[in-house]
């Protein structure tokens, strides 16, 4: 059986069981932690964090990827906090997210992989906790130059330590391709690879084109239909229900990409969140399973989602 990092060490790939693939715990910024300590109340939040990641009954979560990175203010302390308390596997992440620092801006790609790669072999910060992801993000306006570099220091990355890529992208538009055309460049095997965010668009012929391709899909923006010009749940259901049809349910991961915490965001955009998703990362349990099931989804293909897929993915398999 693969071996999986995770915040609290190495833990056998058949210990992950039910797993959201794109999450947070806190959202932040580089160094706030320690610069402005009065901003984040970590204690507030690993309570919060604990509080909402204890679950019980069929659907509940034993394993989120985190994929907070050092510019969103990756804490890794915190996560093991977490973890230890709410007994779940929490997956933390190295690379770079969209608050690329200046100076990467000047370095070069085996530079910059070449730290990524010391966090996996070596841990993070001195903790010895060691990364099961690589993260990377390219946003509106597509791949900037210094978001090429972090592309393809990511990549080199994962050629070198096999650990499996995460994108953020925007999908409205198509970044994902982009992503794939670097990646690709750099000899990367795309079944290390997960687009980010892909529920965004319901442009069929785009998600299946990066399927085709043999990356892996994140459909892990279920909760955001709160959020003015995005799909709406049924959109991203009916989106999942097409691609199952088609026959790409084995490459397909959910998630929320939720936080407890996200203070680089407005209040009222919390609270819209807030109020749109009382569930927090039961969600998907309680309203995105139960959905799929009464249109016919078999509990296999939840299976798939939850289980088979995240578990496939990080370990390399298909």
């Amino acid at each position: 059986m693969a071996m999986i990092n995770t915040v609290r060490g190495e833990i056998e790939s058949s210990e992950l069981g039910i797993t959201l693939s794109h999450e947070h715990v806190l959202l932040s910024s580089a160094g706030m932690k320690d610069t402005f300590p009065k901003l984040i109340d970590r204690e507030y939040v690993i309570r919060q964090a604990v509080d909402s990641l204890r679950m019980k009954g069929k659907y509940a979560v034993r394993t989120i990827m985190d994929v907070t990175t050092m510019d969103a203010g990756r804490d890794v302390k915190l996560l093991e906090r977490v973890s230890k308390e709410a007994e779940v596997n929490i997956i933390c992440s190295t690379g770079i997210w969209m608050d690329i620092p200046r100076v990467f801006w000047n370095s070069n790609p085996d530079d910059v992989a070449d730290l990524f790669i010391g966090e996996i072999r070596y841990g993070i910060e001195d903790t010895g906790i060691k990364p099961g992801l690589i993260k990377v993000a390219t946003h509106a306006g597509g791949v900037t130059q210094e978001g090429e570099l972090i592309l393809r220091a990511a990549a080199r990355a994962n050629l070198e330590t096999g650990i499996p890529i995460t994108t953020h992208t925007y999908a409205c538009e198509q970044t994902g391709r982009q992503q794939i055309k670097i990646f690709q460049d750099e000899g990367v095997d795309l079944n290390n690879v997960y687009i980010g965010h892909s529920d965004d668009s319901l442009d069929i012929d785009y998600l299946k084109d990066m399927l085709e391709k043999g990356v892996w899909l994140g459909m892990d923006h279920l909760t955001f239909e709160y959020r003015e010009g995005l799909p709406t749940l049924s959109q991203r259901l009916e989106t999942i229900i097409h691609l199952i049809d088609s026959g790409y349910e084995k490459k397909i991961m959910l998630g929320h990409d939720w936080a407890v915490a996200m203070p680089i965001f407005g209040q009222d955009l919390i609270k819209d969140r807030d109020d749109y998703n009382p569930h927090g990362y039961e969600f998907i349990g309680r309203i995105v399973l139960p959905k799929l099931l009464h249109v016919g989804v078999t509990e296999m293909v939840i299976r798939e989602f939850m289980v088979i897929n995240p578990r496939n993915f990080l370990t390399g398999e298909s």
